[in-house]
């Protein structure tokens, strides 16, 4: 497993569950693979948060796919709040909200902002930001609107 990507140790945990193995085998395999450093779930965290940033995902959406990944859900916290508090997920939504807006020029302001919603929403990005991506890209040129 290890040959075609990183891996998290929850993932090859399960995997090996999952082939049978014993719990106490599974445990000693891990702490091994970790001492040789051939396992590092920080550094796999980091990787994992890169990738989902590189994909627009918010906050929730990455703290779902660290999760669904096998990391230990108090790393995957302690990287997300960290993401945070360096202002990437701002970045992220920022980047959504340019993509969206490109797709969708020459439609209807309210159609182009329910797309953004759309995306911004599935992709876990929290409503307060996309209130603000959404006020500064998607601003009407028609004071009634």
């Amino acid at each position: 497993m290890l040959d075609a990507a990183a891996r998290s140790s929850g993932a090859l945990a399960r995997r090996l569950a999952d082939k049978g193995f014993d719990t106490n085998v599974i445990n000693q395999v891990i702490d091994r693979l970790t001492r040789l450093g051939l396992v590092n779930d920080q550094a796999y965290a980091r990787d994992l948060l890169r990738s989902c940033l590189h994909r627009t995902l918010g906050e929730r959406g990455v703290l779902s796919e660290m999760t669904r990944k096998g990391l230990d859900s108090g790393l995957a916290a302690q990287v997300v709040a960290q993401a945070s508090r360096e202002g990437l997920f701002v970045d992220s939504a920022y980047e959504l909200g340019r993509k969206v807006a490109r797709k969708t020029a020459g439609l209807d302001l309210k159609v182009r902002k329910r797309r953004f919603w759309s995306a911004g929403s599935r992709k876990g990005h929290s409503p307060d930001l996309l209130n603000q991506v959404a006020a500064d890209l998607f601003a009407s040129d028609d004071p009634l609107d």
